[in-house]
């Protein structure tokens, strides 16, 4: 099995809107449902999207306007729990 990539931009932009926050929301969320190493989790120093940031990428689609008060709920889109049929 492919580990999943989630890719969260670390652009000053995107950094100082509520990335710095989302990184700590995604590592706790993989450590919590186990995925840490099923997932892979990198960084990226702008992904030119500034002006609709903070930007995420999961599994190759970006998100944009992705805020700590709505991430959670995308990750759980993409990794829910076991028996979880919503995805």
């Amino acid at each position: 099995m492919s580990k999943s990539e989630i890719v969260i931009c670390m652009g000053s932009s995107c950094f100082a809107r509520g990335n710095s926050r989302n990184l700590e929301i995604i590592q706790a969320f993989l450590k919590r449902r186990g995925l840490e190493e099923r997932v892979f989790l990198r960084g990226s120093r702008c992904e030119g999207h500034c002006l609709v940031g903070p930007n995420i990428t999961i599994r190759g689609e970006t998100f944009n306007r992705v805020f700590p008060e709505n991430l959670e709920e995308l990750l759980e889109r993409f990794f829910p729990l076991e028996g979880d049929r919503r995805s």
